[in-house]
């Protein structure tokens, strides 16, 4: 992969920054040598080697999914300060443009 021009301009725009040109040079050569470790990693032999799903050792144990005593939906949406009721669902602020 080369980190070039329009790659570091679509990851500014993605994250929503406005690098200097000189942060920019900056951020190349930072990227450059980032892609430069990982690539070494791939000359590794990892087939006998198992993935790591915990740091620690210890396993999460989790409980069993149970049913349980819950208000219907009509109930819930009385609750709610702008609800849509044809629809049944609650009506919240856009996050996403």
């Amino acid at each position: 992969m080369t980190v070039d021009e329009a790659l570091l301009s679509r990851l500014a725009k993605l994250s929503r920054l406005s690098p200097t040109p000189q942060q920019s040079a900056r951020l190349q050569k930072d990227l450059v040598n980032i892609l430069g470790m990982v690539e070494k990693l791939d000359e590794l032999d990892l087939e006998a080697v198992q993935p790591l799903r915990y740091v620690t050792g210890v396993e999460n144990v989790l409980r069993p999914d149970e049913t349980g005593n819950h208000i219907d939906r009509a109930e819930a949406l009385n609750n709610a300060p702008d609800a849509d009721v044809e629809g049944g669902f609650f009506r919240v602020p856009r996050v996403i443009e």
